[in-house]
């Protein structure tokens, strides 16, 4: 037996990286999963990649409306929700000092009011289910200082605080809230750090397990809280990192230079 058979999941920015390698693991677990993310044609592929029990929906986690009928569609199609990943975000960068009110804005609303939309249309269905595990991907930028990236930082620190809220609410209900903070990995949103000679040798300095991260470093321990192996867990912030929150944040500033003044 698989430890999600019977079940069913919903996984924001399921169509690449971190959320796609969590939308696999729980169908490789035994389960069914929906994938939502804003771009269709991606959305669609990775879908079809993990098979006949996995589905899709467009949805926009800056928008109360299309969160809310992306999860009604997921109970639609596959029945009542149990298990939830939030991985959509964005990684924004800029000084304090250049940075503009509305940038800030934009990334809180994303990285954090977007997994809030998620994480309460996806408590009321597992409430109405009796019960469920939702984890969010946050990041080390949530607990160490990365120059250049206070808005990232700050939105990901929320997210902690906001899972352990979470968690401290919805046990009554039988949900459990969880968080992972992974360091850098291979994906698409942190391209641009993984490919940059000067930002990876700086993240590999800082690492007591001096590599880069791959998505399924992070789906299998997301995978193990969504599961009842880990019934006894909620309100936990675990960081994923290769030992690099035993250290400092890495100083991108040097990377960051080469796009964008500091002023």
């Amino acid at each position: 037996m698989g430890r999600f058979d019977g079940k069913s999941g919903f996984v924001t920015g399921g169509g690449t990286g971190i959320g796609l390698a969590c939308a696999r693991a729980i169908v490789e677990g035994g389960g069914t999963v929906t994938i939502c993310g804003r771009r269709e044609d991606v959305l669609e592929r990775a879908a079809g990649a993990l098979g006949e029990r996995a589905g899709w929906v467009a949805c926009d986690v800056s928008d109360d409306d299309s969160v809310v009928a992306a999860v009604e569609t997921a109970v639609e199609r596959h029945g009542s929700l149990s298990l939830a990943v939030n991985a959509a975000g964005v990684g924004t960068g800029g000084s304090v000092l250049r940075l503009t009110p509305a940038e800030f804005a934009q990334t809180i609303d994303i990285n954090l009011l977007g997994v809030f939309r998620a994480t309460q249309a996806e408590a009321k269905a597992m409430k109405a289910s009796g019960g469920g595990s939702i984890v969010n991907v946050s990041s080390i930028a949530g607990v160490l200082t990365h120059r250049w990236m206070s808005a990232y930082c700050a939105s990901k620190a929320a997210v902690n605080m906001l899972t352990r809220c979470a968690a401290d609410e919805l046990g009554e209900h039988a949900i459990r809230v969880n968080a992972v903070m992974p360091g850098v990995v291979d994906t698409e949103l942190a391209s641009l750090l993984v490919q940059s000679e000067e930002a990876r040798a700086e993240y590999l300095r800082l690492m007591p397990i001096s590599r880069i991260g791959r998505t399924d470093d992070v789906s299998s321990i997301v995978a193990f809280l969504l599961s009842d192996e880990a019934s006894w867990m909620t309100g936990q912030c675990i960081a994923v990192d290769g030992g690099h929150t035993v250290r400092r944040g890495p100083d991108l500033v040097p990377v960051f230079r080469q796009f964008m003044p500091e002023e």
